[in-house]
């Protein structure tokens, strides 16, 4: 399904770089837009070239008046893939999930401000330490 002329790709691209260096423009397609943060480097002892990071990837998908979005959270390899995974340890899921909700919060309001919809996917994480509102 895609949404009117005026929310072209170009548009919402400009609208999404405003909510901070999530976006990668390379992914994102006519109607699809992929998000990521790596969050919690794993190993500072690594090189820099092959460290691996724990973080969260964001998948929307255009629908009539708005977009269905799916949030997983998981290790970012050393080969530039993202695998869902558990985060075993509470700091770094706490922190991997604070960056989330304060994503989440400015994606909502931008959602608002371009008046249209922003539609849980039902494979979408549920956050363990906070509520996605």
């Amino acid at each position: 399904m895609t949404l009117s002329a005026s929310y072209s790709k170009n548009r919402l691209l400009k609208n999404f770089s405003a909510l901070g260096p999530y976006v990668r423009e390379l992914k994102c397609q006519h109607g699809y837009f992929f998000f990521d943060c790596l969050a919690v480097c794993v190993s500072a002892k690594v090189e820099p070239e092959k460290r691996e990071f724990w973080g969260w990837w964001l998948e929307l998908e255009a629908q009539e008046q708005g977009f269905v979005y799916n949030y997983q959270i998981g290790l970012f390899d050393k080969n530039g893939e993202w695998r869902a995974m558990s985060i075993k340890k509470m700091a770094d899921l706490e922190h991997l999930e604070s960056t989330l909700q304060t994503f989440h919060k400015r994606l909502a309001d931008s959602f608002d401000t371009l008046k249209l919809t922003l539609t849980p996917s039902e494979h979408t994480i549920t956050l363990k330490t906070q509520t996605m509102a």
